[in-house]
């Protein structure tokens, strides 16, 4: 029998879910490189998942606390999807995916996990990519690591 490792999983699996917002924590603290911060808009920013779908799996989020589109200035949607489509082009450059997944879950009942501010994610798909091991095993295999990921997208954006 072969073993797949996963050991990124179990911190996610024991750790207590954080009691204030992770997408306005984050950008406060000065450790973008720590916190997989990949670029600073002037409103909106880009972070690398940390328990990805897939590598290269990122998130847009504005840098303000709103729960929904409809609570987006003008500014802040056309910052926003401008990124959106420079991460999509960052990640055709650097990975190569053959598509994209792009989604945006607003409120608990529709799957956010962080339910109370707005952000997109951005997830490269490849033919293949999935297989049985989420279904069998509840483990999502990933080919590689969030720190190779940050190293190949930082700048990019």
């Amino acid at each position: 029998m072969e073993h797949l490792w996963a050991p990124w999983r179990m911190e996610f699996i024991l750790n207590d879910k954080p009691t204030q917002c992770i997408l306005c924590q984050k950008p406060a603290e000065n450790d973008d490189e720590g916190n997989l911060i990949l670029h600073r808009g002037k409103l909106n920013f880009v972070i690398l998942n940390k328990y990805p779908y897939n590598p290269g799996h990122l998130m847009v989020a504005p840098y303000r606390h709103i729960p929904t589109l409809e609570d987006m200035s003008d500014d802040e949607i056309l910052d926003h999807f401008t990124m959106v489509r420079k991460c999509t082009k960052a990640l055709r450059g650097v990975l190569e995916p053959a598509g994209f997944n792009i989604g945006i879950n607003l409120g608990k009942i529709a799957g956010a996990g962080i339910d109370n501010h707005a952000h997109t994610h951005i997830v490269p798909r490849w033919s293949g990519d999935t297989n049985f091991m989420p279904v069998v095993a509840d483990t999502r295999v990933l080919p590689e690591g969030l720190a190779s990921t940050y190293a190949k997208l930082k700048g990019m954006i």
